[in-house]
């Protein structure tokens, strides 16, 4: 029997890690496609930019985790769920396609996750900055070192009042979270400037609702703008961004933010390989699954997380469970129980958790959260953030790296070095040869 998981992470991994500590020897074999060799553990995206956690500590390598597992790192293009096929686009192939490989399945597991949801606002795909990776999260901390050394260096206040703007889109956990580390390691980093001073940094958050973390409620979001705002950061409710050319952020308020930084977080859409298959997917283009995790009317087929539309059997008829980690996590669990069930022919079970409540950072020892009801801000919500997310954090061993970070990382002070150049590791040995380096940003 063949099990294919298409996808390396919450989902992905907690299946297959699953799967390969209950299967009976030569019961199954599993394969897991991913793009990437490891999984990102999202959460820790903004400590690891603002340089709380080393990024190797921020993802799981699938291999050593997953070692009996079988694991293609390639790009799945296409499902063929009635012929049992799935098409992708390794590393080894060329790249019109045509070394595309065809790997035969008996059961599908389908857990691409999300990509980020971006509209068609003029400068956007020249200008804007991602949040989605950790390359993304590593080279975005890169890049704010690097404004504050363009402002140290130049004399030209235009340039150096762009290079100090930090216009973030999105209100959700990646913006806020984001946008509250980068300010308190910038912050920290200007004393170390002598003509850089942490008043001088604008930075601006755009949200096109009323509210910001609608998850921890309206009281803690209110509360998280008051705590924005003392810190001078400006926060821009109902707002939208009209335009990003020539690097000047337009608002649909009227103001106009000339900047070199402009960072997009405004949510994010489904997978397009779920497009790109012939199973039902509901007007919002996830996949219409059963409460078994199973997709609608489909045999031997499964998702969960972003890609699955799951009703919530804990909330009333027809909601359904939010695309988070609380419930992906959860999710890939009950997954690999029924997949395993179905193999041996036993009864399947449904996916039934109420939701505890969220947590957010705002920055270093600040947070809120609202968790069972209860409400907390400040320190006992930060630290309550970090202890979730340690505890979900997949393997002890990681968990023991992590902990260990932030144990030293309250020893020593922040190290606070651009390292962009990696980003470019040819670009020395390209000049010295007599070819153009390659244009920062």
């Amino acid at each position: 029997m063949r099990i294919l998981v298409v996808g390396g992470g919450y989902v992905g991994l907690y299946t297959a890690l699953r799967l390969q500590r209950k299967l009976k020897s030569g019961e199954a074999e599993v394969t897991v496609v991913s793009p990437d060799p490891y999984m990102t553990y999202q959460p820790f995206l903004p400590e690891a930019a603002a340089g709380s956690i080393s990024p190797r500590h921020v993802v799981v390598p699938l291999r050593s985790v997953l070692d009996g597992c079988k694991i293609v790192i390639g790009e799945a293009e296409r499902i063929d769920h009635a012929k049992r096929t799935a098409t992708v686009t390794t590393l080894a192939s060329p790249e019109d396609g045509t070394g595309s490989v065809e790997i035969a399945y008996d059961h599908l597991v389908l857990a691409p996750g999300s990509v980020s949801r971006t509209l068609p606002v003029p400068g956007l795909a020249e200008f804007g900055i991602g949040f989605k990776t950790v390359e993304e999260a590593i080279g975005l901390r890169n890049h704010v070192i690097e404004q504050m050394d363009i402002a140290s260096a130049t004399r030209d206040p235009a340039i150096r009042d762009a290079a100090l703007t930090f216009v973030f889109v999105g209100g959700g956990y990646a913006g806020v979270e984001a946008l509250g580390e980068l300010e308190d390691m910038a912050r920290y980093a200007a004393r170390y400037y002598h003509n850089v001073k942490p008043e001088d940094m604008k930075w601006i958050l755009v949200e096109a609702s009323g509210r910001i973390l609608p998850e921890v409620g309206d009281e803690m979001g209110k509360y998280a703008i008051r705590e924005l705002r003392n810190r001078n950061i400006d926060v821009r409710l109902e707002t939208r961004l009209d335009s990003c050319t020539d690097r000047v952020a337009v608002l649909s308020d009227g103001a106009r933010f000339p900047t070199r930084t402009l960072v997009w977080t405004a949510g994010v859409k489904p997978h397009p390989i779920l497009a790109a298959s012939d199973l039902p997917r509901n007007e919002r283009g996830r996949l219409a699954c059963t409460a078994q995790l199973t997709v609608e009317g489909t045999e031997n087929a499964w998702a969960a997380g972003d890609a699955a539309a799951v009703p919530d059997l804990t909330a009333e008829a027809g909601k359904e469970c939010a695309p988070n980690a609380q419930h992906a996590v959860r999710q890939a669990k009950v997954l690999a129980e029924n997949v395993l069930a179905s193999l041996r022919g036993e009864p399947l079970k449904n996916y039934e958790h109420k939701y505890a409540g969220s947590v957010a950072s705002l920055g270093l020892h600040k947070g809120v959260a609202h968790v069972y009801g209860r409400k907390l801000k400040g320190y006992p919500a930060w630290f309550m953030h970090r202890a979730y997310h340690l505890s979900r954090v997949p393997t002890f061993n990681r968990k023991a790296r992590v902990l260990a970070e932030w144990t030293l990382a309250g020893l020593f002070k922040r190290e606070i070095v651009s390292l962009g150049s990696l980003e470019h590791p040819r670009a020395e040995f390209e000049l010295a040869a007599g070819a153009e380096p390659p244009k920062r940003p």
